[in-house]
């Protein structure tokens, strides 16, 4: 299985082992990459998501866990490209939030698909011109 990155969405149902199929593509994704993929966007909201619940010892484990996955950062690269496509996407009348553009501009830096149940956000990416593959493991 190639590399790729895991969206939000995705990376919290793989922690929660709520979905079937999202679980058996994870499973077959960390057989054979040995880890997670991943961008810091996906960090801060995993993090912020279980404080919030009130979560504190799935934080926990969720940060101690970090150094056992590849987390891709946000380079001065990937985030000229975030503004970049942000304001493609406003021109077209097409906002979308900013941790999907974020994921987006560090997938394409990296040359990486993007697992993702949000579809129609990356997909006005990809419409907007940038080069992004969008998986969905839900199906």
């Amino acid at each position: 299985m190639s590399r790729v990155v895991l969206d939000t969405d995705i990376l919290s149902e793989v922690l929660a082992g709520r979905d079937a199929n999202v679980a058996a593509r994870a499973r077959a994704y960390r057989e054979s990459q040995g880890h997670y993929t991943f961008t810091v966007i996906a960090v801060v909201e995993i993090v912020r998501g279980l404080r919030r619940a009130g979560a504190s010892a799935r934080a926990e484990a969720f940060i101690a866990s970090l150094a056992h996955h590849e987390v891709l950062p946000l380079d001065s690269e990937a985030a000229t490209l975030a503004g970049e496509i942000d304001a493609s996407l406003s021109a077209r009348g097409r906002p979308v939030g900013l941790a999907d553009i974020l994921v987006a501009a560090i997938a394409h830096r990296h040359r990486l698909p993007v697992v993702s149940g949000n579809e129609a956000h990356f997909g006005y990416i990809r419409d907007a011109g940038y080069e992004i593959t969008i998986d969905n493991w839900r199906r």
